[in-house]
């Protein structure tokens, strides 16, 4: 983690360590010290003398050669990183500098340790600690707030509704399939139930559900407060897989993520007046708790966190407000004169790539990366920065979609271990503003969901995500993917120049098909932010109705004949079936 050349004021006194590389600070005896921070009494740590750790961090970074970018190149051969301003530090799960032994698989690693970070902000509170994060599932963050809560400290925690029951109480049968494997990966870490000890330790916990309703769009807030002075925010989620990793996978390294530490009572007391809405009157009083749109969220602040300027938004606002966080990101890219980096989970708003459109033909330099997982998805702006268009599967693209006619060379994704996203939500301008926070660059962020952006103006600050940027670019696959080619290819047999190809579905999909009519050259959609449109069966008739125009394979053929005499028995296949 890099900081600021201040330390943060609270109950453990240690020396400030070098940016990178250097002797940590001494620690007292009966102590443990994890990473850059040192740990609560208690809670495990590997006694290793400090040989044996080198040597173990040393034969880790060979593992994980070849994991992603960031083992491509040494820490020693990095540019030094100036210092950071009073009251900010910064910690990067992935960063190449860092090293901490994960709790997930006990083996050395590369990154700051951003759970030590937040146990050591906890430690050092005096008074008052408040959580909003959408996950909590850390036992050690979870164990820790209940001792603070049982020394007389004032704890309260807000959840998103779907993390907010005890996992550990829930039965499989009865979850999705992405709790159910959220479920076995937390049965797998055998470290507890986080959510089930602040419950047993009478921690006071709500979640978005608190204000009467069914939940908010998502209550997508990352961030702790503590004693009215100190924020940590940033874009992850306090889990095992956004920070260190899978428990039933230990090549994985946990998603990308950041966190800011930020030391300003002016600044906490906006992240403290967010948290007051959320909170109401607290569990079990009136329902006065305001999540979503109806919190009535605001303009934009500016406060200072030492010298340095910072701005901060709250969301969701109505469509019509001037004041959303789409505009507000629309203004802050226009602002960018030289160079842009942008590192982003979800880029799915049409108004944000017209932006950078506008950017880049006034000679600005654009480097671009998204999560491989959301980047290909049919309502992703990353594939117009391409030249690419991929339709959903009802054949529809969007109806305001642009596709850039000269596709942007510097986009693309960078290179991760299979099952680690990039979850940053993070923009870099002119090497000199940083953008932060949990908003995804989406409609949804900006309408319906509980969350923050911040813009923090300092170089030095900037120069550190930059140097985060450059190793997720080394190694980085830009342009069209052979994934992505891949996926056209799939798409163009199925859907052709846009009509519904029904030889290549499924024999349930078979009966369905989109309802909107499609002409020749061009797909039909509903917008992403519509509901879609009902569909309705189609007879045999109405399927043989759409002329094909090239031959389809034989394989595709025999299947297409199979289906038609299960619905009526006794054909025979056509001499030739065409494709459609």
């Amino acid at each position: 983690m890099a900081r600021s050349t201040q330390p943060l004021p609270g109950p453990i006194s240690s020396s400030t360590q070098p940016l990178l590389g250097g002797t940590p600070s001494s620690t007292p005896r009966g102590t443990c010290r994890q990473g850059r921070w040192q740990l609560p009494p208690g809670l495990w740590c590997p006694p290793l003398r400090r040989g044996l750790s080198l040597l173990a961090g040393l034969i880790g970074i060979q593992l994980l050669m070849g994991c992603g970018p960031a083992a491509v190149q040494r820490s020693g051969a990095e540019e030094p990183l100036p210092p950071l301003p009073q009251g900010i530090e910064v910690a990067f799960n992935h960063r190449g500098a860092g090293q901490y032994r994960s709790p997930i698989s006990g083996q050395w690693r590369q990154g700051d340790d951003l759970e030590a970070l937040i146990l050591d902000s906890i430690d050092r509170a005096e008074q008052e600690i408040l959580v909003a994060v959408q996950e909590l599932s850390l036992p050690r963050v979870a164990a820790a707030l209940v001792r603070r809560h049982q020394q007389g400290l004032r704890v309260r925690v807000v959840l998103e509704n779907t993390y907010s029951q005890p996992w550990s109480e829930r039965h499989a049968h009865d979850l999705n399939p992405h709790q159910r494997q959220r479920l076995l990966l937390l049965q797998r870490l055998n470290q507890g139930d986080a959510v089930a000890l602040l419950r047993q330790g009478g921690v006071p916990l709500l979640d978005d559900t608190a204000d009467g309703s069914a939940g908010s769009g998502l209550m997508h807030h990352k961030f702790l407060v503590a004693d009215r002075r100190v924020v940590v925010t940033g874009s992850t989620n306090f889990s095992p897989s956004c920070i260190h990793g899978d428990a039933d996978d230990h090549r994985t390294r946990g998603n990308v993520n950041h966190l800011l530490r930020l030391r300003s009572p002016a600044l906490a007391a906006l992240f403290v007046e967010e948290f007051g809405k959320l909170w109401g009157d607290g569990p079990g009083g009136q329902s006065d708790s305001r999540f979503g749109l109806g919190k009535d969220s605001g303009p934009a602040q500016r406060v200072l966190v030492g010298a340095t300027p910072v701005e901060v938004l709250f969301a969701p606002h109505r469509r019509v407000d001037p004041h959303h966080g789409l505009l507000w990101l629309e203004r802050q890219l226009a602002t960018a004169r030289r160079r842009l980096d942008l590192s982003l989970f979800v880029f799915s708003a049409q108004n944000l790539a017209d932006s950078l459109a506008l950017l880049r033909q006034q000679g600005v330099a654009i480097r671009l990366l998204a999560d491989p997982g959301f980047a290909h998805r049919s309502f992703s702006e990353v594939l117009d920065l391409m030249g690419v268009a991929i339709p959903d599967r009802f054949c529809a693209i969007e109806a305001d979609n642009q596709r850039w006619q000269q596709p942007l060379q510097g986009v693309g994704i960078p290179r991760l271990a299979g099952g680690d996203k990039l979850h940053h939500k993070f923009a870099v301008l002119d090497r000199s503003r940083v953008i932060s926070g949990s908003f995804n660059w989406s409609p949804s962020a900006a309408h319906q969901n509980d969350e923050v952006l911040l813009r923090i103006d300092s170089p030095a600050l900037a120069r550190h995500f930059e140097a985060e940027m450059d190793r997720l670019w080394r190694g980085a696959e830009l342009g069209p993917s052979e994934r992505l080619r891949r996926r056209q290819l799939k798409h163009w047999r199925r859907c052709g120049s846009g009509r519904q190809r029904p030889g290549s579905l499924g024999r349930d999909e078979l009966h369905t098909i989109q309802t909107n009519s499609v002409n020749q050259n061009q797909w039909a959609l509903p917008s992403r932010n519509q509901p879609e449109q009902p569909q309705h069966q189609q007879t045999q008739a109405q399927l043989t109705q759409l002329t094909p125009t090239r031959q389809r394979p034989a394989r595709l053929r025999q299947r297409r004949h199979r289906l038609t005499r299960l619905r009526h028995p006794g054909s025979t296949a056509p001499a030739s079936m065409p494709s459609s």
